[in-house]
């Protein structure tokens, strides 16, 4: 006999009906779904709180990762300085949320967005907030000014002069382009020097430790070597903020970084599972999971219902949790609804019709943006219960 069940929520209602959830144990929640371990994610806090402490470096977690305002708040609550985000975007549904120290570590040159960025500014400021941005050009400068000027604002904004330290994006080369480029903020009345944006995004996914060592190393010097030229032409330089997980104990370890940035140590995923972990590192735990369940079963494979509308796959496919090596099945591409699962270890067997697995996505951030909502689940994913539905409040925020 099939168990009782409350009677269903307007399924028009997405929140309605996962608010219905809360207290029902985990093996209630519907699928594919993308689920928080609480308790794990509270001890990734823990220790990236402990770590900056130990340090004494300031951190900022990226907000692009995980997109809403009740964790940014979270966050801040253990500790944290504020926020990072990438899209104006993201900063506007994060102050929506609550969250008042802002810093769009990106470059923003549209006239519209610059507006945008203005009046954020201006309201932050009025609830005793701050916003930041990043710059690498004379004529970003120059745009971020002028709308200053056609909003007529009075409300300051902090900026950052981002220099290329090796991920070959965004930013100037280090040294006498950067100096050029704080001296131009500093004639801004309106505008506060605040100091370097110095972030090897590339470092963070390099496979072995050495590596990451060696290009963080890098980076370092090259952040250390601008920071004295603008020095010596007479600037001070607050700040030197970037870094990412992959490489946090080198920037806190290194002395000319004040402010880490990392924001995937809260949920971890498949990516950075893969790579060696530095002695010094935190033991960050996995925390993200999608659940899925096996919907058909055939000789050669299973199919589970989480396919790639579920989760990303820019940083690989996702593995499965939970399951002991001997036992280990390994994810497929089965399309934008399907996985195959197929058996990867000696005793290995495919699952059943209807078993709930777990996965750990490939890479965490753009797999938070496929989803309107997180589901955080207390006491584990085995026999733990829903504790409460967070919603991805930057979810699409593009612009």
């Amino acid at each position: 006999m099939l168990p009782a069940m409350k009677p269903l929520p307007d399924p028009s209602n997405a929140l309605e009906a996962l608010q219905a959830s809360i207290g029902q144990r985990v093996d209630r929640i519907d699928t594919p779904s993308l689920v928080v371990d609480l308790d794990a994610m509270e001890r990734n806090i823990q220790r990236m709180a402990d770590f900056a402490r130990k340090h004494g470096v300031r951190w900022r977690p990226h907000a692009k990762m995980h997109k809403s305002a009740e964790i940014a708040l979270l966050l801040q609550r253990a500790g944290a300085t504020g926020a990072c985000v990438q899209k104006v975007a993201e900063a506007e549904a994060l102050a929506a949320g609550g969250v008042n120290d802002i810093y769009i570590s990106n470059e923003v040159v549209a006239a519209t967005k610059l507006v945008r960025v203005v009046r954020l500014a201006a309201q932050l400021a009025a609830r005793g907030g701050r916003l930041s941005i990043a710059v690498d050009s004379e004529e970003g400068i120059a745009r971020l000014a002028e709308a200053m000027a056609v909003t007529g604002s009075t409300d300051g904004i902090d900026v950052f002069v981002e220099i290329d330290v090796g991920q070959g994006r965004c930013g100037v080369p280090p040294g006498a382009p950067a100096v050029a480029l704080a001296l131009a903020v500093a004639r801004h009345a309106r505008l506060c020097f605040a100091g370097l944006q110095a972030y090897q995004g590339r470092a963070q996914h390099l496979p072995g430790a050495a590596e990451r060592r060696e290009a963080i190393a890098a980076a370092v010097r090259a952040a250390e070597h601008t920071r004295a030229l603008i020095v010596e032409a007479g600037l001070a330089v607050p700040l030197v903020t970037g870094s990412g997980t992959g490489t946090l104990v080198h920037e806190a370890a290194s002395g000319v970084y004040g402010e880490l940035q990392a924001g995937s140590f809260l949920f971890m995923d498949a990516d950075y599972a893969r790579n060696e972990r530095e002695p010094a590192q935190p033991a960050f735990e996995q925390a993200l999971f999608v659940k899925t369940q096996v919907i058909s079963v055939c000789d050669s494979h299973a199919v589970c219902d989480a396919g790639h509308k579920s989760h990303a796959i820019d940083s690989g496919l996702p593995t499965v949790a939970l399951l002991p090596p001997e036992r280990a099945l390994r994810y497929a591409n089965g399309g934008d609804e399907h996985g195959l699962l197929h058996a990867d270890g000696p005793k290995a067997r495919l699952p059943a019709l209807g078993r709930m697995l777990w996965l750990v996505p490939g890479h965490c951030d753009p797999t938070v943006n496929l989803h309107d909502f997180l589901i955080g689940v207390r006491g584990g994913l085995a026999m733990g219960v829903v504790e409460r539905i967070i919603r991805v409040d930057a979810r699409g925020a593009l612009t």
